[in-house]
């Protein structure tokens, strides 16, 4: 877990010098035992035990020139969104299990203001909450309750040694009239947007399913995949509001975003 950790602090290093130009919260509970807590940060960090689920074999983003459309693919050991994180009980600490795309995209790209970070397609399932109010994700005409589906958001990264994982959403202050977010944006005080683009899970597969005309008809551009526990913060000051506090896996190794989009 630690050389993970340790890879993806060290990727994100070399990440930011290279993209220097463009960087800067009701499930079912799972049956497996729990994992041990992390050291640092809060006591009540207890991220989702490791399974074959989490373990990312390959990743990569297709162009259908014919549809316009951009389909990114992770593909793990296990069986894609099987393993679910358990429900916290409310917003304050509640676990968020991630399956992400950090790519070399600029925030503007997505809809967001010009902001240094990493823009990462994020495919997420939280139990204790609903951040996407315009959609409708199990179909019930009730748009508060799906939080536990595994769902899509575009989020901007930073490097931040608070937490284990090195990295947490971009934050800004409610005051700030300068920032700009998608209009589809859940309402946080964070560059989190809800874009609603659908997730496909079949087997070891998940895919998610991009209009290219939704990120300025960018085509190409580099990426990688990363498989992650990240939990919400709404008390502690000295904490992210979103943190990422383990790695389970990365694509590359190493966060280096050595994969680009192929064209067919």
């Amino acid at each position: 877990k630690r050389f993970l950790i340790a890879l993806l602090g060290i990727g994100l290093s070399l990440t930011l010098v290279i993209f220097h130009s463009s960087l800067k919260a009701d499930a079912r509970p799972t049956n497996q035992s729990m994992a041990e807590p992390v050291a640092q940060s809060t006591a009540q960090v207890m991220p989702t035990p490791k399974s074959p689920d989490l373990e990312v074999l390959g990743t990569s983003v297709r162009y259908l020139k014919d549809a316009d459309l951009l389909i990114f693919e992770q593909i793990v050991k296990g069986m894609a969104g099987k393993t679910l994180p358990k429900p916290k009980g409310g917003v304050d600490g509640a676990p968020v299990l991630g399956y992400v795309f950090p790519t070399t995209l600029k925030p503007e790209d997505a809809g967001f203001g010009k902001a240094e970070g990493i823009l990462a397609l994020a495919v997420t399932s939280h139990p204790d909450f609903d951040d996407t109010p315009l959609w409708d994700e199990n179909n019930n005409s009730n748009y508060t309750d799906d939080g536990i589906l595994f769902h899509s958001h575009w989020v901007v990264l930073v490097k931040d040694e608070r937490v284990p994982g090195s990295l947490s959403v971009k934050q800004f202050n409610k005051t700030d009239k300068t920032v700009v977010l998608p209009p589809t944006n859940p309402g946080m005080p964070m560059y989190l947007d809800s874009p609603g683009f659908p997730v496909l899970l079949k087997g070891n597969k998940l895919s998610v399913l991009v209009p290219a005309q939704r990120i300025q008809s960018k085509t190409e551009f580099k990426f990688d995949g990363v498989v992650a526990y990240m939990q919400v913060n709404a008390t502690n000051t000295n904490l992210p509001m979103l943190g990422v506090y383990q790695a389970y896996s990365v694509s590359s190794g190493n966060l280096s975003l050595p994969y680009s989009v192929q064209p067919q």
